[in-house]
């Protein structure tokens, strides 16, 4: 049992194998937090961590407990207006328009497992790992509504998930103001603040403060996650490196408008919120109804934010990816987005295809261009049928085609867009989101589609599924290239207009899984513009993303680094684009961008129809290559060894290492090559101590201690013919000798 309860002093404590939590009930009804970190042994009772003292001028629950003062308390899901003046979880309007909240403990269930949620992603306990859910169950007593806290233990990850329910059993609505998935108060404000923040072409670089009196946050008002911040927070101690020390990790499952925000009060304390923003959000609890947030992640340990990661990546692929692909190797694809834009037809694309074939790589992915009369960017998002001009015997010819070659195939969407000049925009301008009022703002030429509305939903499953069926596609791309302006729905009332940017995600949601249970063998890949979208929410449905538009190696490394912390390598679509590169113009070897591109999803996305004999050996060669090491690249244990976020940042190197620490390959990157520099060693991680390695097939033996604590020499770097010295890569590839 993971969860070990005292019915008698109302006391939970939540274990998991390295971690304890534990909360009670207070003597006014309402949850408290006692502990939250390295594993304790089960007591009875905790009085040490329930302590009390009365400070002046501050409210008490009443005279009968001087001592019982909100605001020094720490709690569970705090409401406001009753003496706790720090941000709430959550808030609810009467119809009075009184905004006091009294939730008290009623009772609670405890269950084995993990059972999906209805409407959103969810983690799950398919494999009964162990999980246990307990549902802390309590009802206000001045409007009768009730909440559900659930708490589900994943011991083996050191995962705790959250999330909370409310429920109107009343006949009078309320109004639902504000509400988390997750609240957690700390003891003391002595934390670094990690955030991932950027902008489109480079996301989720890693900003590292110190928590300061007040309000730190990270949000998002666009209708997604955003490329300007990720739901993903790191809570650690100053001390702690990569290697070691405490920290906290939280994440989201939800892909919409959220709040990560952390609280130092005046007694050096920290509230930590995370949920969907209470900006841009209402939501009517009607008589009978029920309102149900989305899930948090919450996971700690004190040995260093490598091993943060590696158990959060352990979680999501055992928890919360779809179990067909968590632990299916990704295929080697070719997109034919840089190589052609939207001049192609169904030759010159069969030219790309016939040469991929040749190179190894194993599936073509079509991407914008290919339906209604869509030549350039400003027509026909919507019209979900084939461009005649380009394909003139039909998507289905070309897609037999490309399977009758034995490669997969995969067909890039923008399901929620729409453009003024398509049919579908002829036949429902009301499909269209914003006020009809007021001046729309267009972003990319496209305006989105309003995924609150049932029958959006079912046009665009119609059509979609009828494409994957026809062309039996392996995998689409989905693509979503702006963010919600003018957020109105024509089918929502007044009092729902607050709801309309949940209701939108939901929407999307529904689609996705539609889609996914119609075509449960077909592979999804998340695009958000290319990482605006880079959140557990998409994962659950879409295994993998597109992690940025920014294809360049030196730019990939901040951003495959920064990504790493919270999310695991499977995750993340790596490509090899041509040079001078399409984002910034720079010029790097074709090594060095295989070499950043390895330690993800690989891909390629260029004309390979225009590379000269050597290139394509080249390519060849790292086709067989990453086909050889793949599941290690895809599923081994990742680790940071240096950082581009660290010092200058001219080196970075990483690595991945099998489970039975028998094989592993470290990356090592430099950006700008020194005369006469110092001599550079390169240090391993992960490796057995005991077990004997060679390194690049040398003749040397190496302890695994001895390439950890001592390192490998690092010769200078010689210039490579066509190419500076600059922006280099070097390969690591280390096998246990039996």
């Amino acid at each position: 049992m993971t969860i070990k309860i005292n019915a008698q002093k109302n006391l939970f404590h939540l274990q998991t194998d390295h971690t304890s939590y534990i909360l009670t009930v207070m003597p006014n009804g309402e949850l408290g937090q006692l502990y939250y970190g390295d594993r304790l042994p089960v007591k009875e009772h905790y009085a040490n961590l329930s302590q009390r003292e009365e400070r002046g001028g501050m409210a008490t629950w009443n005279d009968g407990l001087p001592d019982f003062q909100p605001e020094m308390l720490k709690q569970e899901y705090a409401s406001l207006g009753k003496g706790d003046f720090r941000l709430p979880a959550f808030q609810l309007t009467q119809p009075n328009g009184s905004r006091t909240s009294e939730f008290a403990y009623q009772d609670y269930t405890l269950t084995a497992g993990k059972k999906r949620l209805a409407g959103l992603p969810a983690t799950f306990d398919d494999t009964h790992d162990d999980a246990e859910t307990l549902v802390c169950h309590l009802k206000d007593a001045i409007t009768g509504v009730r909440l559900d806290l659930a708490y589900t233990v994943f011991p083996h990850q050191d995962v705790l998930v959250r999330s909370a329910r409310f429920h109107n059993p009343t006949t009078t609505a309320v109004t639902l103001n504000a509400a988390a998935s997750l609240q957690l108060d700390l003891p003391d404000a002595d934390y670094d603040f990690l955030q991932f923040a950027g902008d489109w072409a480079r996301e989720r670089h890693l900003y590292r403060t110190h928590l300061r009196p007040g309000l730190q946050s990270i949000d998002s008002l666009r209708g997604a996650s955003s490329h300007q911040e990720n739901p993903f927070m790191i809570l650690a101690r100053p001390d702690t490196t990569d290697d070691q020390g405490s920290a906290f990790g939280l994440n989201l499952v939800y892909s919409g408008n959220f709040q990560d925000s952390v609280e130092v009060d005046q007694f050096a304390t920290s509230r930590v919120l995370v949920g969907i923003n209470p900006h841009e959000f209402g939501w009517q609890l009607a008589p009978g109804t029920d309102f149900q947030t989305p899930e948090a992640i919450l996971s700690y340990t004190d040995r260093g934010l490598n091993q943060l990661s590696q158990q959060l990546g352990a979680f999501y692929q055992a928890h919360l990816v779809n179990p067909t692909f968590a632990h299916q190797d990704r295929p080697i694809l070719i997109n034919n987005w840089e190589a052609t834009y939207f001049d192609f037809n169904e030759e010159k694309l069969m030219t790309i295809v016939q040469q991929a074939h040749d190179l190894g790589i194993e599936m073509f992915v079509l991407d914008d261009g290919w339906f209604g009369h869509r030549n350039d960017d400003t027509t026909s998002l919507g019209d979900w049928f084939v461009n005649q001009p380009k394909f003139p015997h039909g998507l289905t010819h070309f897609g037999d085609r490309v399977h009758a070659l034995g490669m997969q195939l995969g067909l890039w969407f923008e399901p929620e867009m729409i453009s003024q000049d398509s049919d579908l925009y002829r036949q429902h301008p009301d499909w269209v989101v914003g006020d009809p009022a007021a001046t729309l703002t267009p972003s990319r030429h496209q305006f989105v589609l309003d995924m609150t509305r049932p029958e959006v939903i079912d046009y665009l499953f119609g059509k979609i599924s009828s494409v994957i069926s026809a062309m039996h596609l392996d995998y689409v791309k989905w693509d979503m290239n702006r963010n919600l302006t003018e957020a109105f729905s024509r089918r929502l009332g007044a009092d729902q207009q607050l709801e309309f940017t949940h209701r939108y995600i939901l929407g999307v949601y529904q689609l996705y899984d539609r889609l996914t249970h119609a075509h449960p063998d077909v592979l999804f890949e998340s695009c958000a513009s290319g990482g605006g979208r880079f959140d557990l929410g998409m994962m659950y449905y879409a295994p993998q993303a597109w992690t940025s538009d920014d294809t360049d190696a030196v730019e990939r490394l901040k951003i495959q680094c920064g990504t790493s912390y919270g999310y695991p390598q499977a995750m993340m679509g790596a490509h090899v684009s041509a040079v001078p590169n399409d984002q910034n113009g720079r010029v790097t070897s074709l090594a060095t961008r295989g070499a950043v591109a390895f330690f993800g999803d690989l891909g390629y996305e260029l004309d390979i129809t225009q590379m000269t004999p050597a290139e394509l050996e080249q390519i060849k060669e790292q086709v067989a290559f990453y086909q050889e090491h793949r599941h290690l690249f895809q599923f081994g244990t990742f680790y940071r060894v240096d950082s581009p976020f660290a010092g200058d940042g001219n080196v970075t190197s990483w690595g991945v290492v099998a489970a039975d620490q028998g094989s592993a390959i470290f990356g090592r990157y430099q950006l700008l090559n020194h005369p006469n520099a110092p001599y550079q060693r390169q240090f391993l991680k992960g490796l057995d101590p005991q077990r004997t390695y060679t390194v690049n097939q040398d003749s040397e033996h190496f302890s695994g201690a001895e390439l950890m604590h001592a390192g490998l020499f690092v010769p200078t770097v010689k210039p490579q013919q066509g190419y500076s010295s600059d922006f280099s890569a070097q390969l690591f590839i280390v096998r246990a000798v039996q």
